[in-house]
């Protein structure tokens, strides 16, 4: 069996601070990928951005579940001159089931942000697969990985 596949952020690069691998255009465009993926055999050194992120990789890893973290960026919004105006990462893709997971666990006004921007990627991109897992959905899941 196959290890996990994972993308490890540019080296320099700080938690938190974007960090693009691919772009979809808007309107169902070609995935443009802009840097290679780096499979790597542990979840240790992968730089997630919020410790929540890093329960989520422990907990697919457990279950043997393959997943990338942070794989592609989709342009939500692009200015008049074709830049990105508003873009959004998925925290992980599932690829053996076709899934992209946001995990939120913070203050609501970023809950909010996080929600208006799955909502828009799922108008634009409706062949796509996109959950939220909000804090109540993880502290679920530990308690009952923790059983």
């Amino acid at each position: 069996m196959s290890r996990p596949l994972r993308r490890l952020p540019p080296s320099g690069t700080r938690p938190g601070s974007l960090h693009i691998d691919a772009v979809v255009e808007p309107g169902g465009g070609a995935v443009v990928p802009l840097r290679p993926v780096v499979p790597v055999g542990s979840s240790d050194g992968v730089a997630f951005s919020h410790e929540s992120e890093q329960r989520v990789a422990d907990l697919l890893d457990f279950y043997d579940i393959t997943w990338e973290y942070e794989p592609r960026t989709f342009v939500l919004e692009a200015a008049p001159d074709g830049r990105p105006k508003m873009a959004f990462t998925p925290d992980f893709y599932l690829p053996d089931h076709d899934l992209y997971l946001e995990v939120t666990t913070l203050r609501q006004s970023l809950v909010t942000r996080k929600n208006r921007k799955v909502r828009l990627l799922r108008e634009l991109h409706p062949e796509l697969r996109v959950r939220i897992l909000y804090r109540r959905d993880l502290d679920r899941l530990l308690v009952t990985h923790a059983a």
